[in-house]
């Protein structure tokens, strides 16, 4: 099993005073100095020692204090999404051949006691006799990080990491430094919200946690009430904290998204409500890691970055997909999947495809998620970032619908920004609204690709990573 050569903990130590730092939930919150002498896992943690841990803890917060705890003590980690049922949860055991499982309440334990050894997870910390072992590398067992991949196409893959794939050199990055304190809209138990919690720990800062059933406007009070500098998500939580009215609740240096495709519209409507903060656009895969970061502030990416020889990850372009080599990629599968992750040459194939226009890459769709109208190819994030540089809308969700004559035509729900959102129906705007968007996308698109109906809707589906929600994928 391959792992870092200090564990989590060890490099969180090496950072310097901890007394000031904290990792905070919606209802409780763990000050690192307070982990030194104590554990979040009943105390005396070293039964863990070697084996495979399933941390199934409904709270982010409590799968933080257990990873922290863990690295370097479990052989494995698996980290499993919330929102699982038991028979998944049973399933991803299985594959994941655990003997411990983590569990922060009582409901769980009835249900996930015969899948190996229940072990509670608090965040009222006790005092431990093991909590040393933390400290002392001579203690430290190299630990699989075990990742699940969205499921959007199929079953989820689970995606073998170790905390050097995971970290790399974060503590060398320029987008974070000592005393800041980050927040996410990403579950920290997904690869994306993952990368927060570790650039938190491994930088000097601190970590305000999110949570699914909590409202938007609630959510930013407590992040603006606990000073947060720095925020992250999708560009679809973004979209809905632009349309929440509640935005300007936040006063952050750093606006960062990942995870879908982050175009022109979003980029400008966070540049005009942030007008201090540097915005920044991501690319990474669970299992490729981190590939790179756009801090220009435009759509796509410079063509540069692909002959680029200054870095350790390589970009190519094969068949118009975005292909990724990195000493960050993970290294393996788990049990039960036969698909090769990389291929001979060390590279994978994300299956996310571009289009050079002008010297720039600019993301269209996934191979997966083409819409076939009569022969001919469409990609509906394509179509969206025409529709969403419309002035009154907020967001967009391009679909097929099928056709007698065609197959499949293209179809599009808009939600519409403030107080628009909330009446879709408005009868004559909705018509003008309805007819500009038509108007913008025959200018810019091939007739196939425009959509066949508008619908205006109040809002759109999200899935558990923030993503929208999207029925071909």
């Amino acid at each position: 099993m391959s792992g870092s050569a200090a564990s989590l903990w060890q490099r969180i130590a090496a950072q310097g005073p901890l007394r000031e730092r904290f990792l905070r939930g919606i209802g409780s919150s763990v000050k690192l100095g307070d982990l030194q002498g104590a554990s979040s896992l009943g105390g005396d943690f070293r039964g863990l020692r070697g084996r495979s841990v399933l941390i199934a803890t409904e709270e982010q917060l409590t799968a933080a204090l257990a990873l922290i705890e863990l690295d370097g003590i479990a052989a494995r980690m698996v980290l499993c999404p919330p929102g699982r049922s038991t028979a998944e949860i049973e399933s991803i055991a299985r594959q994941a051949e655990a003997d411990a499982i983590l569990y922060d309440t009582d409901d769980q334990r009835a249900a996930l006691a015969r899948l190996g050894m229940p072990v509670r997870c608090t965040a009222s910390l006790v005092p431990s006799p093991g909590a040393a072992e933390r400290g002392h590398p001579t203690t430290t067992q190299p630990t699989e990080w075990v990742l699940l991949t969205s499921g959007t196409t199929g079953e989820p893959k689970l995606v073998v990491h170790s905390l050097a794939t995971l970290a790399g050199d974060l503590q060398t990055s320029t987008a974070a430094a000592t005393g800041t304190i980050w927040s996410t809209h990403y579950d920290i138990r997904r690869f994306g919200g993952l990368q927060i919690l570790l650039r938190a720990l491994l930088c000097g800062g601190s970590l305000v946690l999110s949570d699914p059933e909590e409202p938007i406007h609630d959510f930013l009070q407590r992040t603006a009430r606990a000073g947060v500098t720095h925020m992250t998500g999708t560009p679809s939580h973004w979209r809905r904290v632009l349309m929440s009215g509640s935005a300007q609740l936040l006063d952050p240096a750093y606006v960062r998204m990942s995870g879908e495709i982050a175009d022109q519209p979003i980029l400008d409507h966070l540049r005009a409500t942030y007008p201090r903060a540097a915005i920044v656009h991501a690319f990474a895969s669970t299992e490729a890691g981190l590939a790179f970061e756009v801090t220009d502030e435009l759509a796509g990416f410079p063509e540069s970055f692909v002959s680029r020889t200054d870095s350790q990850v390589q970009l190519r372009i094969e068949h118009d997909s975005l292909l990724i080599r990195s000493p960050r990629t993970s290294s393996h599968y788990l049990n039960g999947c036969a698909e090769a992750l990389r291929r001979e040459d060390g590279f994978v194939d994300t299956q996310d495809l571009v289009e050079l226009r002008h010297g720039r890459y600019h993301f269209v769709g996934r191979r997966g998620g083409i819409i076939n109208v009569g022969g001919q190819k469409c990609h509906p994030e394509e179509i969206e970032s025409v529709i969403n540089r419309h002035p009154r809308v907020r967001m967009s969700l391009v679909r097929s619908r099928k056709s007698p004559l065609l197959g499949s035509v293209v179809v599009a729900d808009v939600v519409l920004n403030g107080a628009e959102a909330a009446e879709p129906a408005r009868d004559a705007a909705s018509v003008t609204v309805r007819n500009e968007i038509l108007a913008a996308c025959r200018e810019s698109l091939s007739a196939h690709k425009v959509p066949a109906t508008i619908r205006i809707v109040e809002s759109l589906d999200m899935t558990p990573a923030g993503k929208l929600r999207r029925p071909n994928a």
